[in-house]
C-alpha cells in the first residue's frame, strides 16, 4: 500500500535514478492531476522519462530533473490512463460501414433511414445496427412487414443495439430458409405471431441463421475498421482496451499496427471460442501493446431482448430468457481454459446466468479454490445478480466486468422487465464494491458509445444524459467519483494482471495518462458528458493531444 511518505520517497528515488531513453522527458502541469492513489490523490506536476512516471509532485521538483518538453494542461484535469475493459473494437469501426440506426427515435424513423440507405445502395443486401425500441412511440419490436413496406427486393438484417437480436425482412428470411417449420436453434428463438409465422425478429443464436447468409466484409475492410476504431479510442482519451470476442485476424492486424508504431492503445484480447483451439493449446501470449489473455464465452442473452436468463419469468413476459451456451458445453471450455492457463471472460446478464457461471467457475476449481482467484476469471456485464450471489464475486475472486452506461440506458425499460423485487441486484456497483469485489469498468461499444466520460458520469451519477432516473432506480448504488475513477483505471489494470505497472500515477509506473477538459472530480455532473479528451499518453507516448 502506498502511503504519502512512501509516495514521496519513490518520487525522489526514481527521479534521482533517471531512466531516459532516446525520447525527451515530458513534464505535464497546469491543471489538477489526480493520481488514483489515496495517500497522495492530487499533485501539481508529473515527469515522464523512458516511458515511465519518474516524479509526481511539485512542478519545481519536476523541473529540477533538467530539460524536458512541457505540456501545459491549461486548466484541464489529468488522471491515470482510462481503460475500456469491455469493447468490440472491430465492430466499433464496422459501424461506419453499415446502416447506422443509433438514436432512431421511432419505428417510422427507422423505416425512413432504411429507405434512404436502400436508394443509395441499390441491389445490395443491407446490414444495419443500433435500433432500440424502448423509447419508440410504437412501443414494440419492428417486424418483417415493417421492413417489407420499405425494402422487399433486397435482403435486410438490422441488429438491435445490444447485439442480441435482429429483425429481418421477408427476403432475408427466405434467403436463410426460415419458414413456419424452422425450429428454434439451440440458444436462440425465432419470434412468431399467433399463427406461428415468423415475425422477422431473431433472438440471440437465431440471428446467425440470417447473418451467416449475408455478405461478410473482406479482410481489407475489417482491417480498416479496426484501424479507425483504435484511432477513435485514442481521440476519446482511452489508453487501453479489452477487445472481446476477437479472432486471430484481429490479433494479426493489431500486431501489424504495433510493429509500424500505429497502435495508440494497449489492447488485451479475449478470443471467441471457435477461434481458440491454438490458444487452448499454447496459452496466453503477447508483447508490447498487444496481449492475448484468454477466451470470451457466453452464458445468456440480453435484457432488452428478453434473452437474459432469469431465475423467475420476466415481469412483462412469460419467458425466463435463454441460455446461449449449454451449461455442460460451457464447463468443457472452462476445464480446457484452466488446463491451458487462460483467463476466461463469460457474458452473463440475468440472475440465473450469473449464478450458473459462478457455479461453473467454482466447480472447475473445486480442488483448489485459491487458484480461481489467482486466475482472475471474469464475468462480463454482471447486470442482474441475485443478492445472495453478490458476495460470491469477492469470496471467489471473480472480477465483475461492468459497463456503467448500461444502467443509464436500461433504466427506461429494466424496471418493467425485472419488476421491483429484482432491482436491488441490478447494476449493483455499490453492493459489489462493499463486498470487496473488483469492478473493471468498460463500455461494451458499439452497444454503447464507447466514451470514457459517459462511463464515469454513469457510475458516479446513475442518471441518464438528461438527468433522469426513476424513484425506483436505486440511486444508492452509484459510486463515489474516486471509486468511478478506480473502476475505469486500476480496476481494468487489475483485470489484465497489470496493477503493479498501470492504473495509477506513481513513480516507477508505466506512464499512461488521460486528460479531459472538465475536472471529473469537481465538475457538475451534467458538465461531464459534454467535456472532451485533450490529452492521452500510452506507455509514455503522446497518442492524442488537443490542447
Amino acid at each position: 500500500m502506498l502511503t504519502r511518505r512512501r509516495f514521496a520517497q519513490l518520487s525522489a528515488a526514481v527521479a534521482a535514478a533517471g531512466c531516459s531513453g532516446g525520447a525527451p522527458d515530458i513534464i505535464i502541469h497546469g491543471g489538477p492531476i489526480y493520481t488514483g492513489v489515496a495517500a497522495m490523490p492530487r499533485v501539481d506536476a508529473v515527469r515522464i522519462s523512458g516511458g515511465r512516471f519518474t516524479l509526481a509532485g511539485a512542478l519545481s521538483d519536476a523541473r529540477s530533473g533538467g530539460l524536458a518538453r512541457e505540456i501545459d494542461l491549461g486548466g484541464a484535469a489529468a488522471f491515470p490512463g482510462f481503460m475500456d475493459s469491455h469493447a468490440h473494437l472491430t465492430a466499433v469501426g464496422m459501424a461506419a460501414l453499415q446502416l447506422d440506426l443509433v438514436g432512431a427515435p421511432s419505428l417510422a424513423a427507422l423505416q425512413q433511414a432504411l429507405g434512404a440507405y436502400a436508394r443509395a445502395h441499390p441491389g445490395r443486401p443491407i446490414l444495419g445496427r443500433g435500433w432500440i425500441e424502448t423509447h419508440w412511440p410504437e412501443q414494440r419490436f419492428p417486424t418483417r412487414a415493417d421492413l417489407d413496406a420499405v425494402v422487399s427486393d433486397q435482403p435486410v438484417l438490422l441488429g438491435r443495439i445490444d447485439g442480441h437480436a435482429a429483425v429481418a425482412n421477408s427476403a432475408a428470411l427466405s434467403l436463410a430458409g426460415i419458414d413456419a417449420a424452422t425450429p428454434n436453434p439451440e440458444g436462440g428463438r425465432i419470434e412468431r405471431d399467433a399463427a406461428g409465422v415468423a415475425t422477422g425478429m431473431l433472438i440471440d443464436n437465431a440471428e446467425a441463421l440470417v447473418a451467416s447468409r449475408m455478405p461478410a466484409p473482406d479482410a481489407a475492410a475489417r482491417r480498416e475498421a479496426l484501424r479507425q476504431a483504435v484511432d477513435l479510442y485514442a481521440q476519446r482519451g482511452w489508453t487501453a482496451a479489452c477487445f472481446m470476442s476477437a479472432n486471430a485476424e484481429d490479433v494479426q492486424f493489431l500486431q501489424d499496427f504495433a510493429a509500424r508504431d500505429e497502435l495508440p492503445l494497449r489492447v488485451d484480447l479475449y478470443l471467441a471460442p471457435e477461434e481458440s483451439d491454438a490458444l487452448f493449446a499454447g496459452g496466453p501470449s503477447g508483447e508490447g501493446r498487444v496481449h492475448v489473455r484468454g477466451v470470451k464465452l457466453y452464458m445468456d442473452g440480453a435484457l432488452g431482448s428478453r434473452g437474459a436468463a432469469l431465475l423467475a419469468p420476466y415481469a412483462d413476459a412469460r419467458s425466463e430468457g435463454l441460455l446461449v451456451t449449454p451449461v455442460e458445453t460451457l464447463r468443457g471450455y472452462l476445464r480446457r481454459a484452466r488446463e491451458g492457463g487462460l483467463q476466461v471472460a463469460t457474458h452473463a446478464i440475468g440472475d440465473r446466468g450469473n449464478r450458473l457461471v459462478l457455479d461453473a467457475y467454482r466447480d472447475v476449481f473445486a480442488d483448489d479454490p485459491a487458484a480461481l482467484a489467482a486466475a482472475r476469471w471474469r464475468i462480463e456485464h454482471a447486470q442482474v445478480i441475485d443478492p445472495l450471489d453478490i458476495p460470491r464475486f469477492a469470496q471467489m475472486g471473480v472480477i465483475a466486468s461492468m459497463q456503467p452506461s448500461h444502467a443509464i440506458s436500461d433504466l427506461h425499460f429494466a424496471p418493467a422487465r425485472l419488476g421491483q423485487s429484482r432491482l436491488g441486484g441490478a447494476y449493483a456497483w455499490r453492493a459489489l464494491l462493499a463486498s470487496g469485489a473488483v469492478i473493471a469498468a468498460g463500455s461494451d461499444a458499439p452497444v454503447e458509445r464507447g466514451d470514457p466520460l459517459i462511463e464515469f458520469y454513469a457510475a458516479a451519477y446513475r442518471r441518464d444524459l438528461q438527468g433522469f432516473a426513476g424513484p425506483d432506480w436505486r440511486a444508492d448504488e452509484a459510486v463515489t467519483r474516486f471509486e468511478a475513477l478506480r473502476m475505469l483505471t486500476w480496476g481494468g489494470a487489475f483485470s489484465v494482471f497489470q496493477e503493479a505497472e498501470r492504473g495509477v500515477i506513481a513513480p516507477g509506473r508505466v506512464a499512461s495518462l488521460s486528460a479531459f477538459s472538465a475536472d471529473l472530480m469537481t465538475a457538475q455532473p451534467a458538465a461531464i458528458p459534454g467535456a472532451r479528451a485533450v490529452l492521452a499518453i500510452c506507455d509514455g507516448a503522446i497518442t492524442h493531444q488537443a490542447l
